[in-house]
């Protein structure tokens, strides 16, 4: 019997006027996804704007995604981000360093063998949001960790259904935010983290917020306690901390 994201990508899907948008935002939304079932097999491909309305979400429609962390070497801080208002998905939040998808546009960003596409669109994207030269990122420099499948709203219409690769990296990088994408950035160590989710007001991503519960804090203690010689972090250190080989659900 199918699954509901297999059916899904054969459904006739619902789309939409994005004219009342920013309009840079609303081209981005011209990108097509690549479409996977529940335990990560492509499927095909699909524009952002129609993956991203609940309406199709809510028929099964899933596709593949990946949250960068990239982490200080010298101290082990995190780099977040705030998603600009201009963002058509969960504006004004706080979230990980990048968040977005590999493209079926790009034929490197499908490669699947030790999870180069999602490295590749990782390295690009940072460049994209925060002006991180991808020199500084460089994609055998990744430590991918697990997938998780999850759901959320954004608000009525809009939401996200991914199947999301957690990929960590420590590095001097060079920020130069793009103000379509982000309005605001910072580094934290865990305590400053904690008091961010405490603090009223602040608004989070929904994945960002997963991920932190389940896995974050473990991660980033073991890699604080695997510090090289030299003092540094390294994500590489993480290898083999957690079998990724399965998708996790967290929907």
């Amino acid at each position: 019997m199918s699954s509901p994201a297999v059916l899904a990508a054969k459904a006739a899907l619902t789309s939409i006027d994005l004219s009342g948008y920013d309009p840079v935002q609303s081209k981005l939304m011209d990108e097509r996804c690549i479409l996977v079932d529940e335990d990560d097999n492509a499927l095909g491909a699909v524009d952002k704007k129609t993956g991203h309305l609940m309406e199709n979400i809510n028929k099964g429609l899933l596709h593949r995604a990946f949250s960068a962390f990239v982490f200080r070497p010298s101290d082990g801080k995190l780099l977040l981000q705030k998603r600009a208002p201009e963002k058509i998905t969960f504006p004004n939040m706080w979230t990980n360093t990048c968040c977005s998808h590999p493209l079926d546009d790009f034929e490197a960003e499908k490669i699947e063998k030790d999870q180069l596409g999602v490295r590749v669109a990782a390295s690009r994207k940072l460049e994209h949001e925060l002006g991180i030269p991808q020199s500084q990122t460089p994609i055998d420099e990744f430590q991918y960790l697990t997938r998780i499948h999850y759901l959320a709203p954004s608000n009525g219409m809009w939401g996200e259904h991914e199947v999301d690769y957690i990929l960590f990296i420590t590095a001097d990088v060079t920020v130069t935010p793009n103000e379509n994408e982000i309005c605001d950035h910072k580094y934290v160590d865990k305590v400053e983290l904690q008091a961010m989710f405490e603090e009223t007001g602040n608004l989070f991503t929904p994945w960002f917020k997963l991920i932190a519960r389940d896995f974050l804090f473990e991660w980033w203690d073991e890699l604080l306690l695997r510090k090289a010689a030299d003092g540094k972090v390294a994500a590489k250190s993480l290898a083999g901390i957690v079998d990724g080989s399965k998708v996790v659900k967290m929907v």
